[in-house]
Protein backbone atom coordinates (compact mmCIF):
# COMPACT_ATOMS: atom_id res chain seq x y z
CA UNK A 1 0.00 0.00 0.00
CA UNK A 2 2.95 2.35 0.90
CA UNK A 3 4.40 1.40 -2.16
CA UNK A 4 1.15 2.44 -4.33
CA UNK A 5 1.15 5.41 -2.92
CA UNK A 6 4.56 6.35 -3.36
CA UNK A 7 3.74 5.57 -7.23
CA UNK A 8 0.83 7.78 -6.91
CA UNK A 9 3.12 10.65 -6.37
CA UNK A 10 3.59 11.04 -9.78
CA UNK A 11 -0.31 11.03 -11.11
CA UNK A 12 -1.19 14.48 -12.83
CA UNK A 13 -4.24 14.10 -10.88
CA UNK A 14 -3.37 13.83 -7.75
CA UNK A 15 -0.36 16.01 -7.75
CA UNK A 16 -2.82 18.87 -9.26
CA UNK A 17 -4.90 17.94 -6.49
CA UNK A 18 -2.78 17.66 -3.91
CA UNK A 19 -1.10 21.47 -5.12
CA UNK A 20 -4.69 22.98 -5.10
CA UNK A 21 -5.95 21.65 -1.40
CA UNK A 22 -1.78 23.17 -0.75
CA UNK A 23 -2.48 26.32 -1.94
CA UNK A 24 -5.83 26.91 -0.73
CA UNK A 25 -5.09 25.63 2.98
CA UNK A 26 -5.00 28.93 4.61
CA UNK A 27 -8.27 29.91 3.11
CA UNK A 28 -9.78 26.54 3.66
CA UNK A 29 -9.19 27.19 7.51
CA UNK A 30 -10.81 30.44 7.51
CA UNK A 31 -13.93 28.82 5.81
CA UNK A 32 -13.63 26.01 8.29
CA UNK A 33 -14.21 28.25 11.34
CA UNK A 34 -16.68 30.29 9.51
CA UNK A 35 -18.66 27.17 8.08
CA UNK A 36 -18.43 25.50 11.42
CA UNK A 37 -19.80 28.87 13.63
CA UNK A 38 -22.66 29.01 11.45
CA UNK A 39 -23.24 25.12 11.46
CA UNK A 40 -22.84 25.28 15.56
CA UNK A 41 -25.25 28.29 15.43
CA UNK A 42 -27.92 26.17 13.76
CA UNK A 43 -27.31 23.36 15.05
CA UNK A 44 -28.33 25.25 18.48
CA UNK A 45 -30.98 27.30 16.81
CA UNK A 46 -32.83 23.58 15.47
CA UNK A 47 -32.07 21.75 18.89
CA UNK A 48 -33.56 24.22 21.12
CA UNK A 49 -36.55 24.92 18.77
CA UNK A 50 -37.36 21.70 18.06
CA UNK A 51 -36.19 19.24 20.54
CA UNK A 52 -40.00 18.59 21.87
CA UNK A 53 -41.32 18.14 18.57
CA UNK A 54 -39.57 16.43 16.43
CA UNK A 55 -37.48 12.73 16.89
CA UNK A 56 -34.39 13.89 15.14
CA UNK A 57 -33.88 16.90 17.20
CA UNK A 58 -33.81 15.08 20.52
CA UNK A 59 -30.04 15.12 21.09
CA UNK A 60 -27.31 17.10 19.87
CA UNK A 61 -25.94 14.28 17.53
CA UNK A 62 -28.92 13.09 16.00
CA UNK A 63 -29.81 17.26 15.18
CA UNK A 64 -26.14 17.30 13.83
CA UNK A 65 -27.17 14.01 11.70
CA UNK A 66 -30.40 15.82 10.43
CA UNK A 67 -29.02 19.03 9.19
CA UNK A 68 -25.92 17.00 7.12
CA UNK A 69 -29.16 15.23 5.55
CA UNK A 70 -30.73 18.58 4.86
CA UNK A 71 -27.44 19.55 3.44
CA UNK A 72 -27.08 16.68 1.14
CA UNK A 73 -30.81 17.31 0.04
CA UNK A 74 -31.58 13.81 1.66
CA UNK A 75 -34.50 14.76 4.21
CA UNK A 76 -38.19 15.04 4.38
CA UNK A 77 -39.30 18.51 4.83
CA UNK A 78 -43.04 17.61 5.86
CA UNK A 79 -41.39 16.92 9.70
CA UNK A 80 -40.53 20.30 10.23
CA UNK A 81 -43.24 22.38 8.75
CA UNK A 82 -45.78 20.00 10.68
CA UNK A 83 -43.33 20.57 13.93
CA UNK A 84 -44.17 24.06 13.97
CA UNK A 85 -46.05 26.25 11.04
CA UNK A 86 -43.95 28.86 11.13
CA UNK A 87 -40.52 28.43 12.76
CA UNK A 88 -40.31 25.14 11.20
CA UNK A 89 -40.22 26.26 7.24
CA UNK A 90 -38.33 29.37 8.69
CA UNK A 91 -35.54 28.06 9.73
CA UNK A 92 -35.69 25.45 7.01
CA UNK A 93 -35.55 27.88 4.14
CA UNK A 94 -32.95 30.08 6.21
CA UNK A 95 -30.61 26.90 6.78
CA UNK A 96 -30.77 25.85 2.96
CA UNK A 97 -29.83 29.56 2.34
CA UNK A 98 -27.39 30.51 4.21
CA UNK A 99 -25.65 27.20 4.38
CA UNK A 100 -26.15 25.49 1.18
CA UNK A 101 -26.31 28.29 -1.43
CA UNK A 102 -24.00 30.44 0.36
CA UNK A 103 -21.37 28.63 2.33
CA UNK A 104 -21.08 25.97 -0.27
CA UNK A 105 -20.52 28.66 -2.85
CA UNK A 106 -18.08 30.18 -1.07
CA UNK A 107 -16.30 26.61 -0.58
CA UNK A 108 -16.34 25.88 -4.59
CA UNK A 109 -15.16 29.03 -5.08
CA UNK A 110 -11.98 28.96 -3.04
CA UNK A 111 -11.61 25.68 -4.66
CA UNK A 112 -12.28 27.09 -8.59
CA UNK A 113 -9.61 29.87 -7.66
CA UNK A 114 -6.71 27.43 -6.50
CA UNK A 115 -7.24 24.71 -9.12
CA UNK A 116 -6.91 27.49 -11.83
CA UNK A 117 -4.12 28.79 -9.80
CA UNK A 118 -2.63 25.25 -9.87
CA UNK A 119 -3.15 24.57 -13.37
CA UNK A 120 -0.88 27.30 -14.29
CA UNK A 121 2.09 26.61 -12.48
CA UNK A 122 2.10 23.31 -13.60
CA UNK A 123 5.88 22.23 -14.07
CA UNK A 124 6.92 21.25 -16.92
CA UNK A 125 8.63 18.35 -15.52
CA UNK A 126 5.38 17.59 -14.74
CA UNK A 127 4.24 17.74 -18.32
CA UNK A 128 7.86 16.00 -19.69
CA UNK A 129 7.04 12.97 -16.99
CA UNK A 130 3.14 12.68 -18.94
CA UNK A 131 4.99 12.76 -21.76
CA UNK A 132 7.40 9.96 -21.08
CA UNK A 133 5.14 7.35 -20.05
CA UNK A 134 2.58 8.44 -22.86
CA UNK A 135 5.18 7.24 -24.84
CA UNK A 136 6.15 4.74 -22.67
CA UNK A 137 2.72 3.12 -22.92
CA UNK A 138 2.89 3.58 -26.77
CA UNK A 139 6.38 1.63 -27.12
CA UNK A 140 5.50 -0.97 -25.05
CA UNK A 141 2.36 -1.85 -27.07
CA UNK A 142 -0.32 -1.53 -24.07
CA UNK A 143 -2.13 1.69 -26.09
CA UNK A 144 -2.43 2.68 -29.23
CA UNK A 145 -2.75 5.65 -30.11
CA UNK A 146 -6.12 7.34 -31.11
CA UNK A 147 -6.70 9.37 -34.57
CA UNK A 148 -7.05 12.33 -33.24
CA UNK A 149 -3.55 11.85 -31.31
CA UNK A 150 -2.23 10.53 -34.97
CA UNK A 151 -3.75 13.68 -36.49
CA UNK A 152 -2.03 16.11 -33.62
CA UNK A 153 1.28 14.75 -34.13
CA UNK A 154 1.13 15.32 -38.06
CA UNK A 155 -0.08 18.88 -37.38
CA UNK A 156 2.89 19.26 -35.19
CA UNK A 157 5.41 17.88 -37.55
CA UNK A 158 3.57 20.11 -40.35
CA UNK A 159 4.39 23.01 -38.46
CA UNK A 160 8.05 22.55 -37.53
CA UNK A 161 8.12 22.54 -41.53
CA UNK A 162 6.61 25.91 -41.84
CA UNK A 163 7.98 28.97 -41.86
CA UNK A 164 6.37 32.02 -41.58
CA UNK A 165 6.63 34.42 -44.77
CA UNK A 166 7.70 37.44 -42.83
CA UNK A 167 10.35 35.73 -40.78
CA UNK A 168 12.13 34.25 -44.63
CA UNK A 169 11.02 38.20 -46.42
CA UNK A 170 14.61 39.15 -45.48
CA UNK A 171 16.11 35.93 -46.99
CA UNK A 172 13.93 36.57 -50.32
CA UNK A 173 14.34 39.78 -50.51
CA UNK A 174 18.30 39.02 -50.81
CA UNK A 175 17.80 36.06 -53.22
CA UNK A 176 15.73 38.24 -55.54
CA UNK A 177 18.61 41.11 -55.38
CA UNK A 178 21.03 38.51 -56.89
CA UNK A 179 19.02 37.23 -59.23
CA UNK A 180 18.26 40.90 -60.65
CA UNK A 181 22.21 41.27 -60.32
CA UNK A 182 22.95 38.03 -62.38
CA UNK A 183 20.52 39.25 -65.00
CA UNK A 184 22.17 42.67 -65.39
CA UNK A 185 25.47 41.41 -65.72
CA UNK A 186 23.94 38.64 -68.65
CA UNK A 187 22.66 41.52 -70.14
CA UNK A 188 25.53 43.67 -70.34
CA UNK A 189 27.56 40.67 -70.91
CA UNK A 190 24.74 40.41 -74.43
CA UNK A 191 25.06 44.47 -75.19
CA UNK A 192 28.69 44.07 -75.26
CA UNK A 193 29.08 41.56 -77.80
CA UNK A 194 26.19 42.82 -79.94
CA UNK A 195 27.96 46.47 -79.68
CA UNK A 196 31.63 45.33 -79.90
CA UNK A 197 31.18 41.88 -81.18
CA UNK A 198 32.95 40.23 -78.39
Amino acid sequence: MIKFVRLCRISFRLTLFIQTLHNAAKELESFLVMFSAIFMAFLCLFYLLFVSKMFECSNLLSTAQMLFEITLMKFDATEISGADAFLGPFCFTLFILIVVFICFSVFLSIINDNFRLARENQSEDEEMLLFMIKKFIRWTGLKKATATEIQEQKDIQMRSQYFHPIINFPDRIDQLLEQINKVYIYEKHIYSICLFGF
